[in-house]
């Protein structure tokens, strides 16, 4: 597929002829839309993510690998996807409350953290034993 750039007049004659000319045409302007639309997502979703894993840096003296790690981790753990779990996270940091799930989580990811930084082999006191 070619790339091009159309000036805002010009866009006006390729929508009309989308609509009215070739079908498979106005099937790759459909297409082309969705896929604009899936990066838009994508793309919020991801600078939400990397400002939880920044927050999560500074509060848990971490790298970028574990504070992003830690965000999975509790996603996971409240069955949430990754973008809503650190939007989560991040009205937390604005004065909302963390929903109860989510607090448990992050309290067992942290013992998880603290306790592979200590090296021991033991579960968190509120997890059982495997």
């Amino acid at each position: 597929m070619q790339r091009t750039t159309l000036l805002q007049e010009d866009w006006w004659k390729l929508r009309a002829e989308a609509t009215c000319g070739d079908a498979s045409a106005g099937e790759d302007v459909v297409a082309l839309r969705a896929e604009n639309d899936q990066l838009r997502r994508a793309l919020a979703g991801r600078a939400v993510v990397d400002e939880a894993r920044g927050m999560m840096m500074v509060l848990t003296p971490c790298s970028r690998g574990t504070a992003r790690d830690l965000l999975v981790d509790i996603s996971r753990q409240c069955n949430t996807k990754l973008p809503e779990a650190a939007a989560a996270m991040v009205a937390a940091w604005e004065g909302k409350p963390l929903p109860r799930p989510m607090q448990r989580a992050l309290r067992r990811a942290l013992r998880r953290l603290y306790a592979e930084d200590r090296g021991c082999d033991s579960p968190p006191a509120d997890e059982p034993s495997r």
